[in-house]
């Protein structure tokens, strides 16, 4: 393998890169208002790697690296998850992968290559227009550390509050509605609020994506991406339900640049 590439994953949030040095992965992350420190850090690198793009934003930032190729992200992932599963020493033959973006979207990966099965609009996104809407806040990781000091049962009506017991047919604390107690209420947190949206969002990837590994007969499930880079909470919330789903979380380190990994990998 020629390890004078360099992979590029042009997001619609952040731009996620990845290359070898002296043997060794390194990885990089700028967000897209970061655009001009990231062209002009690259700009040193690209001179002595061939550049390959991946990702929303690719074909614009292409022009900017002469002979670069660009290839479909969702061929960038499955390479970039495979590697760092093996990396992992964690092999599997065959596992959902579910991209966490700004947006989701979720995969069936089997013997390394990938199958894009759905996808959804509920991402890091979300959480990050929804918080700044709620609690003014523009600083996703300020809008976590807010989530994890909260209560979502504050704000979501529980299976539990509809049959005001603990004796019910299903798990008393599943969401019956999200934010389904605010419309009768005066005031709330921002700590509630945001724990509320993520315990929202992950709720909603969790339900697809065991759905789709129920639809190819698998149960594990590997969770990527940029909103659950360094975000514990939310990693904790995407775990909460495999019991009841009957599913086994995975996180990977530097998952949120499989894509960029993948690239790289892909690019001879």
């Amino acid at each position: 393998m020629d390890k004078k590439q360099i992979g590029i994953d042009a997001g619609g949030s952040l731009i996620k890169i990845a290359y070898f040095e002296n043997g060794m992965l390194h990885t990089k992350m700028y967000s897209n208002e970061q655009t001009d420190e990231f062209m002009g850090w690259i700009s040193f690198l690209s001179l002595n790697h061939k550049v390959v793009l991946t990702g929303g934003k690719a074909v614009k930032l292409r022009n900017h690296f002469q002979g670069s190729k660009v290839i479909p992200e969702f061929e960038a992932t499955a390479i970039g998850t495979d590697y760092l599963l093996k990396k992992e020493k964690n092999v599997m033959g065959a596992y959902i992968l579910t991209m966490i973006g700004t947006g989701t979207s979720i995969q069936y990966i089997h013997q390394g290559k990938g199958e894009r099965l759905l996808g959804s609009g509920i991402g890091g996104g979300s959480i990050l227009g929804l918080g700044r809407l709620l609690t003014g806040s523009t600083n996703f990781h300020e809008l976590m550390e807010l989530a994890e000091k909260g209560q979502a049962g504050k704000l979501d009506l529980q299976v539990r509050d509809i049959f005001e017991s603990d004796d019910t047919p299903i798990p008393g604390d599943l969401t019956a509605a999200n934010f389904g107690k605010v419309y009768g209420m005066d005031t709330f947190s921002k700590e509630d609020q945001m724990a509320a949206v993520t315990n929202m969002a992950a709720e909603t990837i969790v339900l697809l994506s065991t759905q789709a590994a129920l639809s190819k007969g698998v149960r594990d499930i590997v969770f990527v991406g940029g909103a659950i880079e360094g975000n514990t909470y939310f990693r904790k919330r995407l775990a909460t339900f495999r019991k009841m789903m009957d599913y086994t979380p995975h996180f990977l380190d530097r998952g949120p640049f499989v894509g960029a990994i993948g690239a790289m990998l892909s690019g001879n």
